[in-house]
C-alpha cells in the first residue's frame, strides 16, 4: 500500500491480540506508517494471553511510534488529519456498542470519533461473544454508518459459544483497501 497513515487500535478481546498482532505487523511490512493505539484496559492489563509491557514493547517495535493510550492524546488526531485510516482490532462488543451511541469515553472511541470528523474510513474487526445477541443491534447500526467498514467476520464457534463472531484479521489489508475505494469488502459473512 503507498504512502498509508493508519491508525491501528486495540481493545480487551485478550484471547485475539495475537491474531491482531499479526496484522499489525504485515500492514507494518507494507511500509505503512501506523500510529498505535490502545484503550486503557489493553495498555495496561496483565492476561493469560499477555503481558502488558510486553505488549506495548512489541507494538512500538513493529510501528517504530509511541501509543496512544489516553482520550487527550487521541483528540488530535481529528483537528490535526493525522490518519488516512482507522482499524480497530479486535473491535470488542463493549466498543461497538459506544460507536453505536455516541459514547466518547476511551482514547479508543476518542480516536474514531476524532477521526470520523474528517470523513474518513473506519476499519472494525469485530470480536465478541455477543456479536449474534445483544451487540448484532449496534452491528446493524454500524453497517449503515457512513464511514464504517467491518473487516469480514464468522461464527467463533457455533456449538459452544452460538452468538460468537470473530473478524478473520487476515483480511484487515484487502478491507482497508476497500474501504479506502468507499466500499465494503464482500462477502461480509464468512
Amino acid at each position: 500500500m503507498k504512502e498509508i497513515t493508519a491508525g491501528y487500535a486495540m481493545c480487551g478481546s485478550f484471547c485475539t491480540i495475537s491474531d491482531s498482532m499479526a496484522a499489525l505487523r504485515t500492514l507494518a511490512e507494507t511500509g505503512m506508517k501506523i500510529i498505535p493505539i490502545m484503550s486503557p484496559i489493553v495498555y495496561s492489563t496483565d492476561t493469560r494471553f499477555t503481558e502488558h509491557h510486553s505488549l506495548q514493547n512489541r507494538v512500538k517495535e513493529i510501528t517504530g511510534n509511541d501509543i496512544i493510550h489516553t482520550i487527550e492524546q487521541a483528540e488530535p488526531i481529528g483537528p490535526k488529519k493525522l490518519l488516512d485510516v482507522l482499524v480497530v482490532a479486535p473491535c470488542t462488543g463493549n466498543t461497538l456498542g459506544k460507536l453505536a451511541n455516541g459514547i466518547t469515553d476511551t482514547s479508543v472511541t476518542m480516536a474514531i470519533k476524532a477521526h470520523l470528523r474528517n470523513n474518513k474510513p473506519v476499519v472494525l474487526a469485530v470480536a465478541t461473544n455477543d456479536a449474534l445477541s445483544a451487540s448484532a443491534k449496534n452491528i446493524g447500526l454500524l453497517l449503515n454508518t457512513k464511514n464504517i467498514y467491518f473487516v469480514p467476520y464468522r461464527q467463533d464457534d457455533a456449538f459452544k459459544k452460538p452468538t460468537s463472531m470473530i473478524a478473520d484479521f487476515t483480511k484487515i489489508p484487502d478491507t482497508i483497501k476497500s474501504a479506502l475505494e468507499g466500499k465494503q469488502i464482500q462477502p461480509l459473512l464468512i
